[in-house]
């Protein structure tokens, strides 16, 4: 029983220190811990590894960056990505039709959705079209490998 005491005393000592500055919203993050201990964990150091604890055990937090929720600001990025990866998903014989001629509306929504520049975008066009095999490896690529190929290519 004592070496359980001890081992919560050092484990709040530690957490002190990490806890130490800041608000506890900057600390442990957004999710349900964060929101039903709000307005008590910013001076506690207890509450505040109950928000931690909370966010962590509930997976609040992981959804809530993911989707928005639980107090949570989802990544601009995450958008993106998620939009990217379902326009290749749907349109993978339009965008291979198009990065073959080197233009099309297809290939103009990819190239915005990967934040290819306006007055990029040509260069960009001409690239993917001279390295379409580097792209569409074989007739059976997947989309994962469309995203990472074009991005391979388009870094070179």
């Amino acid at each position: 029983m004592k070496k359980l005491v001890l081992t919560c005393v050092v484990t709040l000592a530690m957490a002190s220190a990490a806890f130490a500055a800041g608000n506890a919203r900057n600390n442990v993050g957004c999710g349900l811990g964060t929101m039903l201990w709000e307005n008590k964990a910013d001076s506690s150091i207890l509450f505040q590894s109950f928000q931690a604890t909370t966010n962590g055990t509930s997976g609040s937090q992981t959804f809530g960056l993911s989707s928005g929720t639980s107090e949570c600001s989802q990544p601009k990025n995450f958008v993106q990505n998620e939009q990217l990866i379902n326009f290749v998903q749907t349109n993978m014989d339009n965008l291979a039709k198009d990065i073959a001629i080197g233009k099309g509306e297809t290939l103009d929504t990819f190239a915005e959705l990967l934040g290819v520049v306006p007055a990029e975008q040509q260069a960009f066009n001409n690239k993917l079209q001279a390295n379409f095999d580097k792209i569409f490896t074989s007739e059976n690529v997947v989309m994962a490998e469309v995203i990472d190929n074009t991005v391979a290519v388009a870094l070179n």
